[in-house]
């Protein structure tokens, strides 16, 4: 029988006409040996060094993060440089007609001249982010932000779709949330026998909400959102068809007060049950592989009152259980 309680870099790119690649890790502190990371910086429970956090949860359903999106990327003068150090490439057959594309485009006035200099200050130029793992495996949508790197005035919105707002950052924000381990403590600890009531139950203090924000600053843009990740369920898998649970879902949800079941505790077997798993075979030499998953509730609040929910998400840890026969001796 179980019993369970819970007492309360990576670079991705992106290619303008100009052949700009940059790099987005989330740290945002260096440039990884890049030509510039993505400006938007991530906060809180993203599982970065000295985190306790290990585990990113898996969304319920098909939803997905953002595969690509447009960002404020340089200024006149680094959209300058930046421009020259990509094209400083022997301009082989068709890369010299590219070249001259590019070239006739952001620097001879049609329709822009010298990188929009004369504008410095007044806004930035934007470009494309794709998600790397996405892009690699040749996924369409990483591919679906080929607008050229283009200009937007400070306070301005760009039409383009897939411009940055406050649910793209809370998308990503998402994407980035790392959640505790689920591996539960058992009395009996580790070994069980068959039909022997065996308890589990999660420390309370290690489940509480977790949260992303990221934010983006620059160039007359002021954008955030924070995406909150709230545990509503534990679910215990014995890991085997031979156990008997209840209830038959295996899932234990909070009680009124914040906890899931109850310790466990030798007065307490009298009491009516609140989830078990009763194992019907020993695991022989083996043993079974017990499953704790959590269900962590998902929302997101961001820059000017917008807010909403994303799908749940769930994260879930396995740990070994040995399961062994209770020996009898008849006189």
């Amino acid at each position: 029988m179980i019993a369970c309680t819970l007492l309360t870099p990576s670079a991705a790119f992106a290619k303008d006409p100009g052949g700009s690649q940059f790099d987005v890790s989330g740290s945002n502190e260096t440039d990884g040996g890049q030509t510039l990371e993505s400006r938007i910086v991530f906060r809180g429970s993203t599982g970065g060094t000295g985190a306790k956090e290990t585990g990113q949860f898996t969304p319920v359903g098909d939803w997905t993060p953002p595969a690509c999106w447009y960002e404020p990327k340089w200024t006149p003068a680094e959209f300058s440089k930046e421009f020259q150090k990509q094209w400083d490439i022997p301009h082989a057959s068709g890369v010299g007609e590219a070249y001259a594309s590019s070239k006739d485009y952001y620097i001879n006035g049609e329709p822009y001249k010298d990188f929009n200099k004369s504008e410095t200050g007044k806004g930035m130029w934007w470009d494309a982010v794709r998600d790397k793992s996405r892009e690699e495996s040749g996924d369409p949508a990483a591919f679906a932000c080929d607008t050229k790197t283009f200009w937007v005035e400070n306070g301005e919105t760009p039409t383009v779709e897939n411009a940055v707002t406050p649910k793209i950052l809370a998308d990503l924000a998402y994407s980035r949330i790392k959640v505790p381990d689920t591996e539960v403590t058992l009395a009996p600890a580790n070994t069980t026998k068959v039909n022997l009531p065996t308890w589990a139950w999660l420390d309370r203090a290690k489940f509480q909400d977790v949260l992303v924000t990221a934010s983006l600053d620059v160039g007359g843009v002021n954008l955030q959102a924070t995406t909150t990740a709230k545990p509503i369920s534990l679910k215990l898998e014995p890991g085997t068809p031979d156990a008997e649970a209840y209830p038959s879902s295996g899932e234990c949800t909070f009680n009124d007060d914040g906890s899931i079941g109850e310790p466990y505790a030798r007065e307490k077997l009298t009491r009516p049950r609140l989830a078990e798993v009763r194992y019907l075979r020993s695991s022989g030499d083996g043993t079974f592989k017990l499953r704790a998953t959590i269900t962590w509730e998902v929302s997101w609040t961001g820059t000017g009152g917008a807010g909403g929910d994303v799908p749940n998400g769930t994260f879930g840890t396995e740990q070994n259980v040995t399961v062994q026969e209770i020996q009898a001796v008849n006189r």
